[in-house]
Formats: C-alpha cells, sequence, structure tokens
C-alpha cells in the first residue's frame, strides 16, 4: 500500500528561479509528507541560494552540467530511493489533494506503472493545455496527439475527461512512475536531450505490457513554453527529430514503410511552415531528418533490444482526420 510519503517529488531547474518562487509554494503546500527534490541542471542564476534560503526543507541535487530533461532526470534520480516518482515541471501549480488520486489509482491497479493527471493552462484554466492535456495516444505514423489537444486545437474543460483511463504516453509535464519500473526500463533516452523523451519511455512501457493510466480527478495548471516556447524553432527540430527516434525504436515490424510515410508527411508540415514564412521551422525539420540519418544506426541497435506490440495506435493517421476529415475532437 503506497502512502504520500512513498512519493518523491523531483523538479528539474535550469536557471528557473522566477518559476521556482512562483510555483514551488504550491507544490510544498499541497503535498504533505512527500519528499520534493529540485535537481538544478547547472544553473547560472541564483536559483540554489534561493532554495536554500527559502526551502530548507527541500532536497536539492545538483548536476555537474546541463544535459537536458532526459540526462539530467537519469543521473539525478539514480540519488532517489522512493518508490513513486513525480516528475514536475517548475512552470506547474498544484492543486489540494493532487495526490489522492494517483495513490489510489496506484493502490487498486499493480499492472499502472505511469500516471499522468488532468493538465490544464495556467493562463486560461477553463482550458485544456498543449502539453498532454487529459492524456496521450499515437497514431500509425508517431504523430502523437492527446485528449483535449489535437495538433493546435485546444479543447475547454467541461468535466468531459473526468475519467480514468488506459493511454499510451504521459506527459512529461507532471509525470508519475514507479521507480523500480523507471530503472527496469533504464530511464529516459540520453540522446533526446528534451521533447518526446516520455512518449518514448511510454511506448517503452508499453511494449514490456506496463499499463499508463489518465486520472481526470487529480488537476494541475501548466504554463507550457516557459523553458522552450512553441515558436521556437529549436523545439521544431528536436519534436520531429525525436519522434522519428522514437517511432523507429518502438514500432513492430512494418517500421520501414511508416518511417518513409510519416518523413513525407513532415516534408508536407515543412511546406506548410514556409507558405506560413516560417523558414526557420521549414529548416528545422530538415535538419532533424539529417539528424535521424545520422544517428540511424544507433537507434536501429535500440530497436533490437526491444519488443514490440502491433496495437500501439488509435487512428490510423490523425493528420488525415484533422486537416483533411476535420475532426478536432478524439
Amino acid at each position: 500500500m503506497y502512502v504520500t510519503k512513498d512519493i518523491a517529488i523531483v523538479v528539474l531547474n535550469w536557471n528557473g528561479k522566477p518559476l521556482l518562487e512562483q510555483f514551488l509554494p504550491s507544490v510544498v503546500e499541497h503535498s504533505h509528507k512527500a519528499v520534493i527534490y529540485v535537481v538544478d541542471n547547472a544553473s547560472t542564476d541564483d536559483s540554489i541560494a534561493f532554495l536554500s534560503k527559502n526551502f530548507p526543507g527541500i532536497t536539492i541535487i545538483q548536476n555537474t552540467e546541463n544535459r537536458g530533461y532526459a540526462k539530467g532526470y537519469n543521473d539525478a534520480l539514480k540519488n532517489v530511493e522512493q518508490p513513486l516518482l513525480c516528475l514536475l515541471n517548475s512552470d506547474i501549480e498544484v492543486t489540494k489533494d493532487w495526490l489522492n488520486p494517483i495513490l489510489d489509482e496506484f493502490n487498486s491497479n499493480e499492472n499502472t506503472a505511469i500516471i499522468q493527471p488532468k493538465i490544464l493552462d495556467f493562463k486560461q484554466k477553463t482550458h485544456f493545455e498543449y502539453a498532454g492535456a487529459a492524456g496521450g495516444f499515437m497514431d500509425k505514423y508517431g504523430y502523437p496527439f492527446c485528449r483535449g489537444r489535437i495538433f493546435d486545437t485546444i479543447e475547454e474543460d467541461k468535466g468531459q475527461y473526468n475519467d480514468s483511463i488506459d493511454i499510451l504516453w504521459a506527459s512529461g509535464a507532471c509525470f508519475f512512475i514507479k521507480n523500480e519500473i523507471f530503472s527496469h526500463l533504464n530511464g529516459f533516452d540520453d540522446s533526446y536531450f528534451a521533447h518526446m523523451e516520455e512518449i518514448d519511455l511510454c511506448w517503452r512501457a508499453f511494449n514490456a505490457n506496463y499499463g499508463t493510466r489518465y486520472v481526470g480527478t487529480s488537476t494541475v495548471y501548466h504554463v507550457g513554453g516557459a523553458t522552450l516556447s512553441n515558436t521556437n524553432p529549436k523545439k521544431t527540430y528536436l519534436n520531429f527529430r525525436n519522434s522519428l527516434f522514437t517511432l523507429v525504436k518502438n514500432t513492430d515490424k512494418r517500421v520501414f514503410v511508416r518511417t518513409v510515410i510519416r518523413m513525407m508527411l513532415d516534408g508536407i508540415a515543412g511546406i506548410r511552415f514556409l507558405f506560413q514564412l516560417k523558414p526557420k521551422h521549414f529548416f528545422a525539420i530538415v535538419r532533424a531528418h539529417i539528424s535521424f540519418y545520422k544517428n540511424l544506426e544507433r537507434i536501429l541497435k535500440k530497436r533490437k533490444q526491444r519488443s514490440k506490440r502491433s496495437n500501439y495506435y488509435k487512428t490510423n493517421s490523425i493528420v488525415w482526420s484533422y486537416f483533411v476529415k476535420k475532426r478536432s475532437v478524439f
């Protein structure tokens, strides 16, 4: 039986003192008995001094360099012993009793390895937030989407997703996972740096027959884009590159056809960026594909180490459903 003290809430920070100042108090207030850690990714601001002065009860783990979300957590979590981990973005506001439904799910379903709560937009609290919304799914070609958010269409929260269901992936913005499962799956793929690493981890968990759940009775509010905005071409590069990595590593034996079709769809997305007068994002996709080719041998080696399940996707093409059939709610 898991209780609150079994949860380690682990916040990753890089030069984010203003975010810690704004959001950490809600985590402390509403997470009684949970153990709170802040992992500092070699910040050059005064984050450490601020934490030491204002939050003496929080454990600080200092990484020696900034290797992004994936490597930052992989290194830090070796020092965390609690059986349940909550990887929490520094721009998240939590709510009263947010941990109780999570504990209930872990205690009632032994196969549940990963959980995501409902993620709403801090800036518009009546609506879902882009990064995770009401639980993540995948189409056949490796395009991720969420209930409550498909591409740029964001739904208003009207209680339609106050349920608990199986999902394929949970958002890294607020990501609960059993510590032993995180270790068994060898954590995140360090090569991702940031973006999509949680989807890769969840897909590997799915292939290993572990369950990932969305629990809509627990709510958090996420700013989103606080560390890397959607308008930043680097984010486009990482998302497109890491999505290809994830597809090749984890999909079943039809990997070649699916990857070719996926890259063609990426090309269409690139042309769309050109028509939108966003050439930097077009070239970000080009660089993503070049990096994918350079890393292909390494990715194929990782693929050989994984078992594959063929029923990972909920729709053939979310691109076709959204842009052609005009379906904006899943």
